[in-house]
């Protein structure tokens, strides 16, 4: 038997190791659980038979949103070719395909949003829907510096404006947003994820006290002081951990109102880090003069702390002459939208025009 050692094969002489591709997550059956496998619907344009039986069951196809009370919205803003408007949360986009329909030809729209991971993505799809810079301009920014926004693209005044106060689909169904109870994600919640404090960070400094009253005057919650006193001050990392929390908090509490609780103490952090009631006190302060004579304004709210806002503010507006009409009563959607979309609900829509 040879003995002796053998000599290295030179490096150049070496067999080459095939590449290894990286392969695509398979989509996981008929009905995947986690937000990442649900590829189909992250491609509507590819999958449009699977987007519509999502949609045919009720529920919103992941990574999309689907717009709420669009008929009535344009019903009430009565838009026409050549009128400029301004969405002021554009969201998917929805609306606003809709908008640029109407106002077509000649009509501009501006499409204002915070977030600045779903701005791009909704930009491309109406880019490729066929609305160039010449019709669509989309700024990054919320509502609250209205004026600003309006000088910055050549504008002092617009005909109509809307505002959609819901948090999108695409921001609830993702788990890294920290928007939703439905999976496991960071308890973050901010619209702009590169800006500002945690919502785990906000509950951590809060006291007890101060925490009651947002849930009190934000939510009208009626287990403030017990979820207060649990809460507050807690490092609490995750949605999973946060629910939990409330749970313990609230052990003789039925599960339909458990979850109403968790739905109300996740919408008050989420209102708190994002400044949200600020920003609508300050937009409703300021749309009435950014809209020129016979100027429409459509507002949808989804919950109470938004929907008193928006009302006072029409109806103080109103008895100043600042509008020349508001909406006698909140429509609701209809009993097929809220069959087919349960997140139309509690959506509310109010509207005013100025004289």
């Amino acid at each position: 038997m040879n003995t002796e050692p053998t000599e290295p094969v030179p490096e150049s002489r070496q067999p080459l190791k095939p590449e290894l591709r990286k392969r695509r997550p398979r989509y996981a059956g008929k009905h995947p659980r986690r937000f990442e496998e649900k590829y189909k619907e992250h491609q509507p344009e590819k999958y449009p038979e699977t987007i519509d039986k999502v949609i045919a069951s009720g529920k919103t196809p992941a990574g999309t949103h689907r717009p709420i009370m669009v008929e009535e919205s344009l019903q009430v803003l009565a838009l026409k070719a050549g009128e400029v408007i301004v969405d002021c949360t554009l969201g998917y986009g929805g609306h606003a395909q809709r908008f640029l329909e109407q106002i077509q030809p000649g009509g501009r729209l501006i499409g204002l949003d915070a977030d600045p991971r779903e701005l791009p993505k909704t930009e491309a799809r109406l880019r490729e829907l066929g609305f160039g810079p010449e019709v669509l301009t989309t700024v990054r920014s919320n509502f609250a510096g209205l004026p600003q926004i309006l000088a910055s693209v050549q504008l002092e005044r617009v005909d109509a404006m809307f505002a959609d106060l819901g948090v999108s689909s695409m921001q609830l169904d993702d788990p890294t947003r920290g928007f939703s109870t439905k999976r496991d994600g960071p308890l973050d919640m901010r619209m702009n994820p590169g800006r500002g404090q945690t919502a785990s960070a906000l509950l951590a400094r809060l006291k007890a006290p101060e925490l009651a009253t947002l849930l009190q005057e934000n939510a009208d919650e009626p287990h403030a002081s017990k979820l207060a006193e649990a809460l507050a001050g807690r490092e609490l990392q995750t949605t999973a951990a946060l629910s939990q929390a409330i749970r313990k908090a609230l052990p003789r509490v039925g599960s339909q109102e458990l979850e109403a609780a968790t739905r109300r103490v996740f919408q008050v952090l989420r209102i708190g880090i994002n400044d949200e009631f600020s920003a609508l006190e300050t937009f409703l302060r300021n749309l009435p003069f950014c809209l020129n004579p016979g100027g429409r304004v459509a507002v949808l709210t989804f919950h109470s702390g938004e929907d008193r806002r928006v009302k006072k503010a029409f109806a103080s507006g109103l008895r100043e002459g600042v509008y020349a009409e508001i909406s006698p009563e909140v429509i609701r959607a209809s009993p097929e939208e809220r069959f087919s979309n349960p997140r139309s609900s509690p959506a509310k829509l109010r509207w005013a025009r100025v004289p």
